[in-house]
């Protein structure tokens, strides 16, 4: 019998075997935890010495490059993590979800750090700002890795996800890890874990795991040390005031799991597309996974003139939900994940029935071999008899196939109701109506960390209530632990440290490696355009010749464009406006700008793709003279190549158009793709 283990300090430990992990679905021994104690002092000090030291001799972009390789590692041996997630009684979609969900987050992380981080370790929250008169002192924001390690502790049910979904933006942020799953799962995530490891894509000391207890971990932990955790708000609370963690005010992020809801709107009548839609999402967030999803719908709140028509139709789609042993054909709900969380499903469910009736519960005749001694709870639907009482579906959460019904008499108390579960991590409104989800939605958003609305236009793509994205938070206030989790940017920005920075704009290019207004700048006889990726330096700057607008200008780009904007053709309603004279159009200044710092031979210089914080600052009259000042601002290498194979980078240029006065009319970027000498 296989007996799990512990990567610590760079090598595996654990041989003799601890607690039995069981089969959730017919009670058969899987695997043991390991009876050795973890040295948590080696383990905290390989973090910050090993792992720090080469995650920093990496930067963001090559970190996000070792992220899309491990991806795509793991999903070219998922087949293996789907025959162990088998056995926490996962169905192959419930499988889907954890692994390839897992894999898909290193992707989109891997993207993300692409596209949007700088090469370095450090991220200029710019612009500047001025902070003197005369333009010698600025202020900026930086982020820079905080030189300490991230430890997450995660819940049960997403073994796989659950880990990557934080290490991920750890990882790119450049923190080590230690990882702790729940135990009752634990042999899924070590096969992922061992996988990550063998793939030789790893920093040494980036990812460390911990099999069975934290012992005293989190009292080793200091100021620049970061713990996150997800599973039940009651854990999450203990955990919060170890006195470790306040007396060094290490940042602790919780995600609970949390009493969701979802709202169906007074106007969706039985006979609308949406009403089907409300039914098909609350069935499948009460039987994905078993229904053992933070995310998952605990609150059914419905008008109270639909009651009986949702209660008809939601028990009529659970019957058809067949429940037992997922390797099964037409099997499309597993078991729990382990015989102590039936025994807590089973008990939370008789406590709720205090308040509630039952309405439906599916048979309890499981399919499969050996099943009576699985972990199965059939899905079970409840109504509350006082949605307003205390305590019930508002206060207790049976973490299964489990959801109560309560109904509302108009869209202001169904708000009321939704707020009672005091905080939680996603609700679903479905309605027809824009101006009901204008008035629900706000209401709703200060109680819940996503808000996701659903009609039969967004059905065509949407993701589902329970399904949190890379891209967006995943967290909610009060009850669901009152952090966030992804959320794109925001969620590498958490392993970050914010620092304000003050000093000369020349002092600050230096610091952020981007430049600075202001600051000093380069100034050659070779023109910028003409140096590749790796010559340019930042700060190297143009000053064009002048050009004079005249009318003839204006007609002739008008004629061009098509835009014959009476600001720019209509002598006496310009003179009454705001600027007193016609003006020149502000993209014949862009073009203009462009004619005068462009070099129009061929160069390094690949293609312009785009403009970023674009500003007209003052107008451009005839007779006006402009100039531009064109300067590297920042150089981004993300190691791609041209469809042709030519190695490039890309930089952002500073561009400043002023006119004869000195005076700024134009301010922007210009994003470029320059070539490498190769």
């Amino acid at each position: 019998m296989t007996t799990l283990q512990s990567f610590i300090g760079g090598r595996w430990i654990g041989a003799d075997a601890a607690q039995a992990l069981k089969s959730a679905i017919d009670g058969q021994i899987v695997a043991h935890t390991h009876a050795e104690r973890p040295d948590f002092a080696e383990a905290v000090g390989f973090a910050r010495r090993n792992g720090s030291q080469a995650l920093n001799r990496l930067d963001f972009q090559s970190r996000a490059q070792i992220l899309k390789a491990l991806g795509k590692y793991l999903m070219e041996r998922k087949e293996s993590l789907y025959a162990i997630s088998h056995h926490s009684g996962a169905t192959r979609m419930d499988s889907w979800i954890d692994i390839e969900g897992g894999a898909g987050t290193l992707f989109a992380y891997a993207s993300l750090g692409t596209r949007e981080l700088p090469s370095g370790n450090l991220i200029h929250e710019g612009p500047a700002m001025p902070l003197g008169k005369q333009g010698h002192f600025a202020g900026t924001h930086i982020l820079v890795p905080r030189g300490g390690l991230a430890v997450h502790i995660n819940a049960f049910n997403f073994p796989i996800w659950g880990m990557l979904e934080k290490f991920a933006p750890t990882f790119l942020a450049g923190m080590p890890c230690i990882v702790k799953p729940a135990t009752a799962t634990s042999y899924v995530t070590e096969a992922c874990v061992r996988l990550m490891h063998e793939s030789g894509l790893l920093p040494e000391g980036s990812l460390q795991l911990v099999v069975g207890s934290t012992g005293d971990l989190l009292d080793r932990l200091d100021g620049q040390d970061v713990v996150t955790f997800t599973g039940s708000a009651d854990t999450a609370a203990k955990l919060r005031v170890t006195p470790n963690l306040i007396r060094h005010s290490v940042p602790f992020t919780a995600e609970a799991d949390s009493l969701n809801c979802a709202i169906l709107a007074p106007d969706v009548t039985p006979d609308d597309e949406e009403f089907e839609l409300f039914v098909k999402e609350v069935a499948r967030e009460m039987t994905v996974k078993a229904g053992q999803k933070c995310t998952a719908i605990r609150r059914i709140i419905v008008p109270d003139n639909r009651l009986d028509a949702v209660a008809e139709r939601l028990a009529a789609r659970l019957t058809k939900v067949v429940v037992g042993d997922p390797s099964k054909d037409g099997v499309k709900m597993g078991p729990l994940a382990s015989h102590d969380q039936l025994d807590d499903v089973s008990g939370r469910v008789e406590a709720l029935l205090a308040s509630s009736e039952l309405l439906f519960r599916g048979e309890a005749q499981f399919v499969g071999d050996k099943v009576a001694e699985g972990a199965f709870f059939a899905p079970t639907l409840l109504k509350s008899r006082d949605p307003h009482a205390e305590g019930g579906a508002h206060d207790i959460e049976a973490f299964g196939p489990v959801s109560t019904l309560m109904g509302y008499g108009d869209i202001d108390e169904a708000v009321a109701l939704a707020a009672r579960g005091k905080g939680s991590l996603v609700s679903t409104l479905v309605t027809r109506d824009p101006r009901i989800a204008a008035k629900v939605v706000p209401a709703a958003a200060a109680w819940h960390g996503r808000v996701h609305v659903l009609d039969a236009e967004a059905a065509k793509e949407s993701t589902g209530h329970g399904s949190p994205l890379p891209q967006l938070k995943h967290g909610g206030p009060g009850r669901a632990g009152g952090g966030e989790e992804l959320g794109g940017l925001r969620a590498v920005k958490h392993y970050l440290q914010r620092a304000a920075v003050q000093g000369s704009p020349t002092m600050l290019s230096a610091i952020t490696g981007e430049y600075v207004r202001g600051a000093k700048v380069i100034e050659t006889e070779v023109h910028p355009f003409r140096r590749h990726f790796e010559e340019l330096q930042i700060g190297e700057s143009l000053l064009t010749h002048r050009r004079t607008v005249t009318e003839a200008d204006l007609v002739n780009f008008g004629c061009l464009s098509g835009d014959h904007f009476y600001m720019h053709f209509d002598e006496i309603a310009a003179k009454e406006s705001q600027f007193g004279k016609r003006i020149a159009h502000g993209y014949f200044v862009l073009s203009a700008a462009a004619g005068l710092f462009v070099s129009p031979g061929v160069g390094p210089v690949l293609a312009n793709y785009g403009l970023d914080t674009l500003r007209f600052v003052s107008p451009v009259g005839i007779g006006d003279t402009i100039q531009a000042r064109l300067t590297c601002k920042r150089k981004i290498d993300q190691g791609k190549q041209s469809s042709l194979g030519t190695p490039q980078g890309v930089v952002a240029w500073d561009v400043e158009v002023t006119n004869q006065n000195g005076e700024l009319v134009a301010s922007y970027d210009i994003l470029t793709l320059v070539a490498k000498r190769g």
